[in-house]
This record gives C-alpha cells, structure tokens and sequence, in this order.
C-alpha cells in the first residue's frame, strides 16, 4: 500500500499555468491508466486555453470558486462542482473569486505534457 501526503508532494507549474501537486501518476506511483492531481489558481488568475488530445479529464472542485470555459460554453463553477472535459474540446479556468480556486484533476489515461495542445500563441486565457 502506498499513501502519499500532501506535505510530501512538490508543486509544479503545468503547460496551462496551474499549479499542480501530482498525488498519482504511472511514472510515480502503483497507477497504471490514470493521474490525479490537485490544481490551485490564484486570486485573480487563469489557466490558458487548451486542449488534449486524448485525455478525458474530471475537475472536482474543492474550494473557491471561477469560471470555465468549456468548449463554446462558459459557467460558473465552486465547491462541489464536477465536471467532465472529453478529450479535444478548449478549456480553460479564470479565478474571479476571492480566495484560490483548489480542484481535483482526474486524467485518464495519465497526464503529460505531449498531450496539451495551447491554443492560438499560447497565451489565450481559459
């Protein structure tokens, strides 16, 4: 059995411009088919508009609250809130509340880099 604690996971900055602590991955972790990881927007911040190629991914938000865009559509989100993101449709997450935006990100199968794509320069916000 492997447990991992949050004090003993290092950040790390994602493609998008979260901030992401990685609690399971393939390369890291008895995971086999998937990641999870939890992902803090700032005050203020945003990730920037992306997409994956083949990864579905399920956003648990946990504390705050935002906006996301997904694909033409854009909602508000908070604590409590899950959504799914298919694979190949433009998302993105703008934090227009008031303490950080904290979600749980499910990826399967697992996160990598090789699989966002950014959209238009790269620096379009979600």
């Amino acid at each position: 059995m492997e447990i991992v604690s949050r004090d003993g996971v290092t950040p790390f900055i994602t493609l998008d411009g979260s901030e992401i602590r990685e609690y399971a991955h393939p390369r890291s972790s008895p995971a086999e088919a998937q990641s999870l990881a939890e992902a803090t927007v700032p005050v203020g911040g945003c990730t920037l508009a992306h997409h994956h190629l083949v990864t579905e991914e399920l956003y648990l938000f946990v504390a705050g609250r935002g906006t996301l865009r997904l694909g033409d559509e854009s909602a508000a989100v908070r604590a409590g809130d899950c959504v799914v993101i298919p694979p190949g449709v433009v998302h993105g997450l703008v934090n227009d509340g008031d303490e950080p935006l904290v979600l749980l990100c499910c990826c399967a199968p697992a996160y990598r880099h090789e699989d966002t794509v950014l959209e238009g320069d790269g620096d379009e916000p979600g």
